[in-house]
């Protein structure tokens, strides 16, 4: 369920990104994220909840199925087998913040996914017609979901970050439970995890290009350690980050664990990468 105070806070994402900053989360994290250029989308009224990220609005001439670009909420049973923890809580998270709003949506590179879905950031707007909440922003404080981009997906990266960073060090929502908890790079421990997704924290030991493929080893056996591996077709989306200089470097990384040798998660933009101070 929400949080007493929820009511009281009303943030637009030029107020959100504006109290994070003045709180000290100027982090290393919001390295390597490309600037954020968002384009104006539909307005309309919010008249189903679908799940913690996903909702339908009515138009003038039709519905819209939108979906919450850069996070993911825990998904209910219509959309995996079984239920993740907080699932409900997330959906009743979102119908508390927007159900029957009127929402503007904005549109980074992809505008659509393959359901057919729009992808899209989402401000809440008063009776007035201003900008009221950052949709994204507040379900990320709440604790009710996390921050996972899909390439071509624009948002205040660092701003969602950090107020991620904030969520799970007050244990807020999913962050109480164990089956969203930050994993060590330790392989036998991951390899229970493999084919579920998953946020790896720990310290990258060594780099490699190898036929222009990148890999970030996270221990001394690349047959058998964490690793993070970048496809060549995708390393130019990396330029801003350099990986190949990221020897030392403690990162956070968020994706699906593959066994490849060790356990591996494969990456084709930075949207998912963190770097930690």
């Amino acid at each position: 369920m929400l949080s007493q105070d929820t009511s009281q806070i009303r943030l637009t994402r030029r107020a959100t990104i504006a109290s994070v900053l003045a709180a000290g989360f100027v982090m290393g994290n919001a390295k390597g994220f490309p600037p954020v250029d968002l384009s104006a989308g539909e307005t309309g009224r919010v008249i189903r909840i679908i799940d913690g990220d996903s909702f339908v609005m009515a138009l003038k001439d039709g519905e819209l199925a939108v979906r919450l670009s850069a996070i993911q909420a825990p998904r209910t049973r219509q959309r995996s087998d079984k239920a993740w923890p907080f699932s409900e809580e997330a959906k009743a998270g979102l119908k508390a913040l927007i159900g029957g709003r009127t929402v503007r949506l904005s549109y980074g590179k992809t505008k659509r996914d393959r359901f057919g879905r729009a992808v899209a950031q989402v401000q809440t707007l008063t009776p007035e017609g201003q900008d009221d909440l950052w949709v994204q922003g507040e379900m990320i404080r709440l604790g009710l979901a996390r921050v996972y981009s899909w390439r071509g997906e624009t948002a205040d990266m660092g701003a969602l970050y950090a107020l991620e960073t904030i969520a799970r060090d007050r244990q807020r929502g999913i962050w109480a439970d164990e089956f969203y908890a930050v994993r060590a790079p330790d392989p036998d421990p991951l390899a229970q995890y493999v084919d579920s997704l998953q946020i790896v924290e720990g310290v990258i030991t060594s780099v490699a290009d190898v036929r222009g493929r990148v890999y970030l080893n996270f221990g001394s056996d690349y047959k058998t350690d964490f690793t993070i591996a970048i496809a060549r077709k995708n390393v130019r989306a990396f330029e801003a980050i350099a990986p190949l200089t990221l020897t030392g470097a403690r990162v956070r990384v968020r994706g699906w664990v593959e066994m490849i040798n060790g356990p591996m998660i494969w990456m084709d933009h930075p949207g998912r990468l963190e770097l930690l101070a």
